[in-house]
């Protein structure tokens, strides 16, 4: 049997075509944070797999696509409790004494996030030699790709900061519909999980005094803050997962973490006089992990840790307000204050540490093209006036769970992120 692989004007195919293109297009889209998560599995070769297809628990940022219909709102996705399982030696009797599994389940919510763009009416078109409709259509995908870019440097940092330009297209958390474009809550970071950067220690934990964070002006990103992150990762008791790139054949010797840098901190930390010679490790790295992009261009690598740049900063300015946990057992929140003392020159930015199973991003299908994208174009007024419209349901959420010490105790723990505040020097005017 011959397939016809031309799509006609007007056939019910060309909304699957094009919105498959445009989930394409925001899965390979060329960002430092699309490039945290690795490719959705193609078939159903796996068990798991055929239930619901899942990217590789690997990368940062997990993703699972469930296209079935009349299956709610939500994706359920678990974890397994840690266990100190001793072997049982020489002839002493083994069986009936296994430990069975611990496992706590979460939940996504998924929504949809719609962008319509006005594509002006018959009169506007004939005035203008501007072709709005193939105009509109990679606007919109950018607007969508900045969208969600940005949503997932919000859930991963635990907060959204106060640096707004017109290139931000999710407001501030003071705004009415943050939590809306949000679709879950933005949950701070655990207490395990929140550093500062201390000139004496290189970072300590998250501490407040007297109402204010306890950060000078001299608390800035430098080589022993990075030193001190690597320490503190091979102390801690369950430290974020390693980051594994396909291919990546030092990937178990050489255990890999990504730190996302504000483009201050990176531009700080860059002024270091060996960092050409972590540019250059970089590449190396990139040379035995078949040329993965998340070691190319501005990346550098030090210590085990992969230095990358965010592409727009958490910021918090002097008297904002920073959310933070005050305890290891319980999600309770407190809030302290930038010190007021930083005024127009100094700030505090949010560096993210990044293991594997940091984010579970969850994608539904759309009722118009059976694909997490979607797109449509509408006529009004009698077909006078055009708008076209590009969507996408999915959702986001840290990967949080109440972690067993080991003494039945359990400690909420971000399993792949952790944050680490630093001071910033301000640009001369930008508040």
């Amino acid at each position: 049997m011959t397939m016809n692989s031309h799509v006609p004007a007007g056939s019910d195919k060309a909304q699957f075509v094009q919105s498959a293109g445009m989930f394409a297009l925001a899965e390979n889209r060329l960002s430092r944070l699309g490039q945290l998560s690795g490719p959705l599995p193609k078939g159903e070769g796996k068990v798991a797999e055929m239930i619901r297809k899942q990217s590789s628990s690997d990368f940062p940022i997990v993703k699972c696509m469930d296209l079935s219909r009349g299956m709610g709102d939500e994706v359920e996705f678990h974890f397994v409790q840690p266990s100190k399982r001793r072997p049982i030696m020489g002839s002493r009797m083994a069986e009936g004494k296994g430990k069975g599994f611990a496992y706590d389940k979460a939940r996504t919510r998924v929504d949809q996030a719609r962008i319509p763009v006005k594509l002006g009416d018959t009169m506007t078109n004939l005035r203008s030699a501007v072709d709005f409709t193939k105009l509109a259509r990679p606007v919109a995908q950018a607007d969508a790709n900045a969208y969600l870019d940005q949503s997932i440097l919000t859930h991963l940092a635990g907060a959204r900061g106060f640096h707004d330009n017109i290139e931000w297209r999710l407001p501030t958390e003071e705004d009415p519909e943050f939590a809306e474009l949000l679709v879950n809550p933005v949950k701070v970071p655990t207490k395990n999980r929140h550093y500062m950067a201390d000139g004496t220690n290189g970072v300590k934990a998250f501490t407040v005094n007297a109402g204010e964070a306890s950060l000078a002006t001299t608390d800035d990103l430098n080589m022993t803050v990075v030193d001190a992150i690597r320490t503190l990762i091979e102390s801690i008791a369950m430290p974020p997962p390693a980051v594994k790139i396909p291919g990546d054949v030092a990937a178990e010797d050489e255990p890999l973490r990504a730190l996302l840098l504000s483009p201050a901190q990176y531009h700080a930390f860059s002024q270091d006089d060996a960092f050409r010679k972590f540019q250059v490790a970089a590449l190396n790295r990139a040379s035995n992990a078949k040329r993965h992009p998340l070691f190319l261009g501005e990346a550098g690598l030090w210590n085990g840790i992969l230095l990358l740049k965010q592409p727009k900063p958490v910021r918090f300015y002097a008297g904002n307000t920073i959310r933070y946990a005050n305890s290891f057992t319980s999600e309770a929140e407190s809030s302290c204050v930038v010190p007021a003392s930083f005024t127009n020159t100094h700030a505090v930015d949010r560096a993210i540490l990044l293991g594997g199973q940091s984010l579970m991003q969850a994608f539904a299908a759309s009722g118009l093209s059976g694909m997490p994208f979607f797109w449509n174009e509408e006529t009004f007024d009698h077909k006078d006036k055009r708008e076209l419209m590009i969507g996408v349901i999915q959702g986001l959420q840290k990967v949080r769970f109440a972690v067993d010490q080991g003494d039945g105790t359990k400690h909420w723990t971000d399993i792949g992120p952790m944050a680490i505040d630093t001071v910033v020097k301000l640009i001369p005017g930008e508040r």
